[in-house]
């Protein structure tokens, strides 16, 4: 099977798959899960993986591509693999150890790579997510423009490939794209992004940039009580994507799938499930008609799953902007 057709370029002449498997796993999902999902995910045809340090599964997804290159199932070359700079991690010396970490975790040489995982710095340290006495989140500040030197030079390193960021709006990527002496600029930004919350402005923003906006959460999310409003509408439950599944003989989750992929997004699956991890390929199977897709963006209601509640105080929350 072929996978080169089912590619984009990006801005620094490296090429994404456009359909990834997503990783991240509720709190009660056992680690070895991930394991075991990427194994499949790599067996059903998933060349793009995407992680991240805070996911704390990055030994469990090195395992599974080490023992699929093992098995000749794949080369490391085949593989597109992203992992993400965390928040605690921004001051600048701290950027090449924290990708350093992560490839140790890995196995690998490097990634393809690195992306900042979220504007707001908070303090470094052992915990993920700093809290004082009063349970309030510890906040750092940071010179993001800094932070993407540090970037730079993991690139220049050979530690990856490509560098790019994530939950930027367009001020905070303008930032960067303005910063005096800039060498790379971001190859993506990756964003929450479905039908109820299409990023219609933050696309055409990016795409004039040459940026590749990368969907997470597109089917949705896992709805998990501490990041998701448990009343917020479940999407795949949606009777306009149900009504287009049955036309298409489809998913609802493909159609939402298919959608991203026509407008020039890259989209991340997430799925432990092997039926469905194997169903997600089947995504370019099909094509969905324009006056489909007019339909669908009629559903944005600009509705976003993951707040990121811990931030809303930082100086650098990003969802204050329209885009």
């Amino acid at each position: 099977m072929d996978h080169k057709p089912h590619c984009v370029p990006l801005n620094d002449g490296h090429f994404i798959p456009v359909l990834g498997f997503g990783t991240y796993g509720t709190a009660e999902i056992p680690k070895s899960k991930a394991e075991e999902a990427t194994k499949l995910a790599i067996d059903a045809g998933f060349r793009h993986i995407d992680s991240a340090f805070v996911y704390k599964n990055e030994e469990q997804i090195g395992r599974a591509i080490q023992s699929k290159i093992a098995d000749g199932t794949v080369k490391r070359e085949d593989i597109f693999f992203t992992s993400k700079l965390w928040v605690t991690f921004f001051r600048p010396e701290l950027v090449q150890p924290a990708l350093e970490t992560s490839l140790k975790k890995l196995q690998l040489d490097y990634v393809d790579l690195y992306i900042i995982h979220f504007p707001a710095a908070l303090k470094p340290g052992e915990d993920v997510l700093p809290k004082d006495e009063h349970g309030n989140y510890i906040f750092d500040i940071v010179d993001l423009r800094a932070t993407w030197e540090a970037l730079e030079k993991c690139k220049d390193a050979g530690l990856t490939k490509s560098i790019g960021v994530s939950n930027f709006n367009h001020k905070q990527l303008e930032m960067i794209l303005n910063k005096p002496g800039l060498k790379y600029k971001p190859v993506c930004n990756q964003v929450e992004c479905h039908p109820y919350l299409n990023q219609r402005k933050l696309l055409d923003y990016c795409k004039s940039k040459d940026i590749v906006l990368v969907a997470y959460s597109a089917l949705g999310s896992h709805r998990e009580k501490n990041w998701v409003d448990q009343n917020s509408p479940v999407l795949l439950d949606d009777p306009v994507l149900c009504d287009m599944a049955k036309k298409y003989k489809r998913t609802p989750a493909l159609i939402a799938l298919r959608y991203q992929i026509q407008r020039g997004v890259v989209v991340l699956a997430k799925s432990f499930n092997e039926k469905r991890i194997k169903e997600n390929m089947q995504v370019f199977e099909f094509q969905l008609t324009p006056e489909d897709m007019k339909v669908i963006d009629g559903l944005n209601q600009n509705l976003r799953y993951i707040n990121c509640k811990f931030a809303m105080d930082h100086p650098n929350y990003p969802f204050t902007e329209e885009y």
